[in-house]
């Protein structure tokens, strides 16, 4: 578990509604530096719709994001390209592209964005596919793999680049409890390894205990709690204490 103080992101005060729809109001909080930080909450909560504030995927209608000094809430689309090579995003769904190899699918954001020569970019895929314990895949259609063998070409195609952060959509939606656990391992080996900081976005309490340093609850648009395993689970909030232990909710 980290211990790092070394703040990343600093939100302050964030609003962001939908039409007549509030989502988040006056949220506030910050991320350090190496940690993984957990977001949970009911689902329509908002949780989602805060990770993408993270990377300038969307605005806030009020309040600042600032992200390792630089405040990218107030950034035009074209200046955030240095921002995002810095910060990775794995979708819900993965996202890989279906008419690519899962070679060509990792190598993509490489040809994208770097000079590499093919060489290089033929040891870097094998790396990111030996980081998340993939191999013999490269030639593989998406549409040949199982749900979490494609979790986990979409993760190495995050860690193409580098990336300082990763922020993860419900990493484990549609799998099983054991890759769940692997996808959980995953998370936490890549942090070891290549120092990342993690921001998780997760209904799976099985894999916000593994890799969670922290966890922020979202209740009514703003984080309601906000701290370690052992705080939560000595809770007095009486909706996050339910959320836990998976109690129905009251008529």
């Amino acid at each position: 578990m980290t211990t790092s103080t070394d703040t990343l992101f600093v939100i302050e005060s964030i609003s962001k509604s939908y039409g007549p729809r509030n989502i988040l109001r006056d949220l506030s909080f910050e991320i350090f530096r190496g940690e993984c930080f957990v977001i949970m909450g009911r689902s329509g909560s908002g949780k989602s719709v805060t990770l993408r504030q993270l990377n300038g995927l969307e605005k806030p209608d009020a309040g600042r994001v600032v992200f390792d000094g630089t405040e990218i809430s107030a950034l035009e689309e074209h200046e955030l390209y240095e921002t995002r090579r810095r910060i990775a995003m794995l979708f819900q769904g993965g996202a890989l592209f279906d008419s690519m190899t899962v070679f060509e699918n990792i190598a993509f954001p490489m040809r994208q964005h770097t000079d590499y020569s093919d060489e290089q970019i033929g040891r870097r895929v094998a790396d990111r596919l030996s980081r998340v314990k993939l191999s013999a895949v490269e030639e593989k259609m998406p549409s040949a793999l199982s749900g979490g063998m494609r979790k986990r070409v979409a993760l190495a195609r995050s860690l193409a680049l580098e990336p300082e952060v990763v922020l993860f959509d419900e990493p484990t939606t549609g799998l099983d409890p054991m890759t769940s656990a692997t996808i959980g391992h995953l998370i936490r080996r890549i942090q070891a390894k290549m120092g990342v900081t993690a921001i998780v976005v997760t209904h799976d309490l099985a894999l916000a205990r593994r890799v969670g340093d922290r966890i922020a609850f979202l209740e009514d648009g703003h984080f309601s709690f906000q701290g370690n395993w052992e705080e939560a689970d000595r809770t007095t909030n009486p909706l996050l204490a339910a959320f836990l232990a998976g109690r129905e909710e009251d008529e």
